[in-house]
């Protein structure tokens, strides 16, 4: 293989930045938009609006007193419909399940569709799902209307989503490890880029109808760049160097397996040809596996126990010094969304620093399992309503340390595991290494929100 050129400008870089933007923001954008969705669901004539802060379930403070305007916000906030109660959970598993579907199909799709055609045709369908959802801001549905459309944008952005993620991971697998980073670090800007559009359209004062239409309609501006993006990226000369000689290495590896294949069965006869054609590609598979499994199992630990908690839990924390300021209105979106993601990202970007501990060290996995710790600490802070733990972390301080350490380490630990996965096998299995890691990411998320349900229940 010839010396490979500079990647001028850090262009290709920048490109797979802006791609993991787009495979995570639709998500983020949908998940953050929980006062406007919630407001929707309200039952017709209720005139319900949004409370102070931002969490829709009107509960009492701590000390049991109300102020004057804790009486009027409960005076216009009755409680929940069942269809806005279960809104956040039905959501997350609307999410997450098509996401680990449709990467279990990428690994059968990828032979079939080119790469162009599932990333930039993946682009196009999240940007029109989008476009529908900003024209919905201005039609008027009943609540059982609402929730179905919007569960069903929901499974289809996520449906893409998985295509382009699982497409996305398995191209990064043909550069070097630091171009895995990026598209984790864009990933992690994806929420943060949503928290400060929400937190931006709250400060506005617009009615929540306006802002709500601004804010889906800049999530479409991002999502026609990285599709813009990714169109320009095939005439890179950086990325053409990577891809075509790692393609023809992958050719000769298969031809080299082909031509074993068939010495196999020339001694076996005929007639087992396509049955081992078919053992030897489920062998391969296999053997891979065995080689990454650890890291497998563990970026699916640190999913699992991240979307379990988040956000069908954190998201119902109650600030306890907000009084009669504003702090309420923007606590949950600043503590919650916008401090997750923002840690998060940052957790994500610090692997393209250091990379520690390395892809065999046993602490890795270790450190994976202590975030299970994560769960009760997010339980026992000021969630509301709840039935069956008591408060012991009631202070907003105690709730905004966890999330920030909870942030961080999901990022930078996920980050580790993808970046590690497709280096620990050789150059022409990256691609199904990068594929298999994808799975079991998503396989973290759908257990998560199957789990999340769970764990509500027990607060």
């Amino acid at each position: 293989m010839s010396a490979p050129p500079k990647d001028r400008y850090n262009g290709v870089w920048l490109i797979f930045f802006m791609l993991g933007l787009g495979t995570l923001l639709p998500w983020n954008f949908f998940m953050t938009a929980t006062v406007y969705f919630t407001s929707r669901l309200a039952e017709p004539g209720s005139d319900r609006i949004a409370p102070p802060d931002g969490s829709g379930n009107g509960s009492a403070p701590l000390n049991g007193s109300l102020s004057s305007n804790d009486t009027t916000m409960r005076a216009v906030d009755p409680p929940l419909t069942q269809l806005q109660s279960k809104f956040n959970n039905v959501m997350t598993l609307c999410a997450m399940l098509p996401l680990l579907i449709f990467t279990c199909l990428n690994s059968i799709l990828h032979r079939r569709i080119s790469q162009n055609i599932r990333i930039a045709g993946s682009l196009a369908a999240i940007f029109l799902v989008f476009l529908l959802t900003a024209i919905f801001v201005k039609i008027e549905f009943s609540p059982a209307t609402f929730f179905t459309l919007t569960m069903v944008k929901i499974v289809f952005i996520n449906s893409f989503g998985a295509l382009l993620q699982g497409s996305l991971f398995g191209l990064a697998a043909l550069f070097p490890a630091s171009y895995t980073a990026p598209i984790m670090s864009g990933q992690g800007l994806a929420g943060t880029f949503a928290a400060l559009a929400m937190i931006c359209a709250l400060a506005s004062g617009s009615a929540l109808e306006d802002s709500a239409f601004g804010y889906f309609i800049t999530a479409c501006v991002v999502i026609l760049l990285a599709l813009v993006s990714y169109l320009a990226l095939n005439k890179l000369e950086f990325y053409q160097y990577y891809t075509v000689e790692n393609l023809k290495n992958i050719a000769i590896n298969s031809v080299n397996n082909d031509v074993e294949l068939k010495k196999d069965l020339l001694q076996k006869g005929d007639h087992g040809a396509e049955s081992g054609a078919g053992a030897n590609e489920k062998q391969s598979i296999l053997l891979i596996l065995k080689k990454i499994w650890v890291l497998a199992l563990s970026v699916c630990l640190v999913f699992t126990v991240t979307i379990g908690i988040f956000p069908s839990v954190t998201a119902d924390v109650k600030s306890t010094i907000a009084g009669d300021t504003q702090w309420g209105k923007y606590f949950i979106p600043v503590s919650c969304f916008l401090l997750f993601n923002l840690f998060d990202w940052a957790g994500r970007s610090l692997t393209s620093l250091v990379m520690w501990p390395g892809k065999d060290s046993k602490l890795l996995p270790i450190l994976v399992v202590a975030r299970l710790i994560f769960l009760p600490l997010f339980m026992l802070c000021n969630v509301m309503p709840r039935n069956y733990l008591p408060v012991y972390l009631a202070h907003d301080a105690w709730y905004i340390c966890v999330m920030v350490v909870f942030a961080l380490s999901n990022g930078y630990l996920a980050s580790l595991c993808m970046c590690f996965g497709p280096k620990k096998v050789n150059v022409h299995e990256a691609e199904t290494a990068g594929a298999i890691m994808a799975f079991f990411l998503s396989l973290g998320l759908a257990l998560g929100a199957g789990f999340s349900f769970l764990l509500r229940i027990l607060v």
